[in-house]
């Protein structure tokens, strides 16, 4: 399989995480709407608004999932809080929520030593906050900053435990934080001290795997290489028996990303790299854990020609923790079951259940759906965004959905959505 460029479809930072969006040009800006074509029936599903975000100090864009600490929501918003930052639209905020509505902004990020946009989910440990933001934190990378490790306690008040310089720690830590047993493991997009994807001026490095303690000291335990570790690391990772893995956007034998374990000593394998068709390429999503069995999304490929024709695709696989992958599910050129899921997925009962970000109506270029995929790779369409309905003005989901008694909570990052859905 000839070797494609990530960077073809990396988006502009400006407007939301570089690569976290992952669809190039092709991309549209949060919050800019296309006309919409006639949407086609589905089944009733419980489908309803939590809560919308309005912009302006209670936060926008929603890029990050949420979790539940006692009954009670707490996310991330990439952007909003305030006017400042580089692209003026704010620089972000943590948020309490809860089932029935009622928001609370805990903390608005200032763009400086503090850092700014939150990409990634947050981590309770102990009950205390724990989280990333791509960005800010010093005038390095660009003078927008490398991003940081923050703290933030329930009552909102937040300490930054590390800031990322880009060479050798890192820089843009996109990707939420997994406790084990105390420490932190996380990775970071970029930085590093490999040299090959530096050739790229725009590009700062391949990644990193670092550890850090609740009391701030940070530990680089790996740096991605490209070929064939893999590069640009922004999943999350997740904790198997003491083993991490997780998923890199890039690099690989075939350059559109691989699956990898490390252990928390810093030994790196990776255990599949994607070829485009018939597996599947950039897979931006974290992994989860069913039962020893790994399973993810990729955002393009799994048939062929699909990113040569300009249409995501993508796919639904599994791999075990020794290396066989399968592919469960296979997006169609037309987009209509959907395309480009860029959200990890969720297990209920048997099921899987994920988003994604394009499809839906109008083809690739809908506004994304809400699915769902049995085990042995049924696919079901369970909800399609439209703007501007009764049901919201949400689009583009990018993040996991938390399942909380037999209830689906998600978010869409256009929007500013959050939503409740009963399968």
């Amino acid at each position: 399989m000839k070797s494609r460029d990530l960077s073809r479809f990396a988006t502009s930072a400006c407007i939301a995480a570089a690569m976290l969006a992952g669809c190039g040009g092709t991309q549209p800006p949060i919050g800019v709407l296309r006309t919409v074509s006639p949407m086609r029936a589905l089944p009733q599903t419980s489908y309803k608004l939590v809560y919308h975000f309005q912009g302006g100090s209670n936060g926008s864009d929603l890029v990050a999932p949420m979790i539940d600490v006692n009954g009670t929501f707490y996310g991330t918003t990439y952007a909003g809080g305030g006017s400042g930052c580089f692209d003026r639209l704010g620089c972000g905020t943590v948020y309490s929520l809860t089932p029935s509505g009622s928001e609370k902004v805990l903390y608005a990020f200032t763009g400086g030593s503090d850092g700014s946009h939150p990409a990634a989910a947050l981590t309770d440990v102990d009950g205390t906050l724990y989280g990333t933001t791509e960005y800010g934190g010093g005038k390095g990378c660009k003078k927008r900053g490398c991003g940081t490790v923050y703290s933030v306690t329930i009552n909102g008040s937040e300490k930054v435990l590390h800031r990322f310089t880009g060479a050798p720690d890192g820089a843009y830590p996109v990707a939420s934080l997994v406790n084990v047993r105390g420490t932190l493991y996380g990775t970071t997009r970029e930085g590093g001290t490999s040299e090959r994807c530096k050739r790229n001026r725009s590009i700062l490095g391949c990644g990193t795997v670092y550890a850090i303690t609740t009391r701030g000291a940070e530990t680089v335990l790996y740096s991605f290489a490209d070929r064939p570790d893999g590069a640009y690391p922004q999943a999350p990772l997740i904790d198997v028996n003491g083993t991490l893995y997780g998923a890199s956007a890039g690099g690989g034998a075939h350059n559109v990303g691989t699956v990898y374990s490390v252990s928390t000593s810093g030994s790196e394998k990776v255990l599949h790299s994607f070829r485009d068709a018939p597996d599947g390429a950039f897979p931006y999503a974290g992994l989860i854990d069913v039962n020893g069995v790994l399973y993810g999304t990729t955002w393009a490929g799994g048939r062929t020609f699909c990113l040569e024709s300009g249409g995501p695709c993508g796919t639904v696989y599994r791999v075990t923790t020794s290396g066989a992958e399968t592919v469960l599910y296979t997006f169609t050129f037309d987009g209509r079951d959907g395309a480009a899921p860029q959200a990890g997925l969720t297990y209920v009962h048997g099921t899987l259940y994920g988003t994604t970000y394009y499809g839906g109506i109008d083809g690739v270029q809908g506004y994304g759906t809400v699915f769902s995929v049995t085990m042995a790779g049924k696919e079901h369409v369970l909800h399609i965004f439209v703007p501007e309905t009764k049901n919201g003005n949400a689009a583009y989901p990018r993040a996991s959905m938390i399942d909380v008694d037999g209830t689906l909570y998600g978010n869409t990052s256009s929007g500013g959505d959050v939503f409740a859905l009963t399968p």
